[in-house]
């Protein structure tokens, strides 16, 4: 009872650092916008300054929506890849899904030079991006999914799926190889990920894939929890290991390769927060660890960004290097101070 409190507060709290993450993010940038101004834009929709409610409608708050939905969508997914193999270095790429979006995305922007009678203009746009990058994901989940069909041992799987992704990454070496400079450019700004460059319906249809994703990964509460000691164990109580694991290599799948396609390659936060959210919550129960990983993602996504976007300067930092320069410390910390990895 003690416990299910302590629960229900920190998840007030979680929901409370996230509305305070949001309004920061959208508040601060490279134009300055003063705070009562933008609470008017958001809560009642019009200002004086036209200007600036075009940024934060068009600009600011798509882009902190974006980050909400990367970083939920990347923590669930790695939440789900290390309790299927039992691996706490496991995160969202492991089965080479981001890297089939990732050779997608490199088979449009560098591999123009192999594909007669495409227009540069559709090469350049976001939105053929994007389906690239989706269909890349897509081509190495399905493979996936058949291998795991006939592959019985989950570690076998992960081996597998680790050779898909150096498979996927060497193509895409390849490609960057005989790329001119500027093909490699585009591909290498992709590669750096970013929050800030989706319209409301690209949003809509991330938001889609996220919202199944998640809805896959709440039903499978009961096989999570039973997976945690052990393929066996799982096996006595009665979970079919065989549907359960394709199922979860699913959600997984769609989360992390939905992210990927539309934000681009993002590193730390799937392997990350679900430590974070396990060492804060001291429970291997996902039926806290689902909810909590996912406001933790979205809130670690929301202050990274507003970090990168650099306030009242014009510069926008890689998200990626944002991630990994902020998140990297706090989980060394974490570990030094609990002294333990709660698995």
């Amino acid at each position: 009872m003690r416990r299910s409190k302590s629960y229900r507060i920190s998840f007030v709290v979680l929901f409370i650092a996230l509305v305070l993450s949001l309004l920061l993010n959208i508040s601060l940038g490279s134009v300055s916008i003063p705070f009562p101004t933008v609470l008017r834009a958001i809560f009642k929709g019009s200002i004086e300054n036209e200007s600036w409610l075009y940024i934060i409608t068009d600009y600011r708050i798509p882009k902190a929506i974006t980050a909400i939905l990367v970083g939920s969508g990347l923590a669930v997914s790695g939440l789900l890849m290390q309790t299927l193999f039992r691996n706490p270095l496991a995160g969202p790429f492991v089965l080479g899904i981001s890297s089939g979006a990732s050779l997608g995305a490199a088979l449009l922007l560098m591999g123009a030079s192999l594909f007669s009678g495409l227009v540069i203009y559709g090469l350049a746009s976001s939105i053929a991006l994007a389906l690239a990058a989706s269909l890349g994901s897509f081509l190495v989940l399905l493979v996936v999914i058949l291998v795991a069909n006939y592959v019985r041992d989950t570690m076998a799987l992960l081996i597998i799926g680790l050779m898909f992704g150096s498979i996927t990454s060497a193509l895409v070496g390849v490609l960057a190889y005989f790329s001119d400079a500027e093909q490699l450019q585009r591909f290498i700004f992709w590669s750096f990920g970013s929050v800030g460059n989706l319209s409301w319906p690209q949003i809509s249809i991330l938001l889609g894939i996220t919202v199944i994703g998640f809805l896959i990964a709440l039903f499978l509460v009961k096989y999570l929890n039973a997976y945690l000691l052990g393929e066996n164990y799982a096996k006595s109580l009665g979970v079919p290991l065989k549907r359960s694991r394709l199922w979860i290599i699913i959600a997984a799948g769609l989360l992390a390769g939905g992210v990927t396609a539309f934000a681009g390659p993002i590193a730390f936060v799937g392997l990350a927060v679900p430590h974070l959210t396990r060492q804060i919550f001291d429970t291997t129960e996902h039926r806290v660890l689902l909810p909590a990983v996912m406001l933790y993602g979205a809130i670690l996504m929301l202050l990274c960004d507003t970090l990168a976007q650099l306030p009242s300067a014009t510069i926008v930092l890689p998200i990626n290097a944002i991630t990994s320069i902020v998140g990297a410390p706090v989980v060394i910390w974490l570990l030094v101070r609990k002294r333990k990895l709660i698995f």
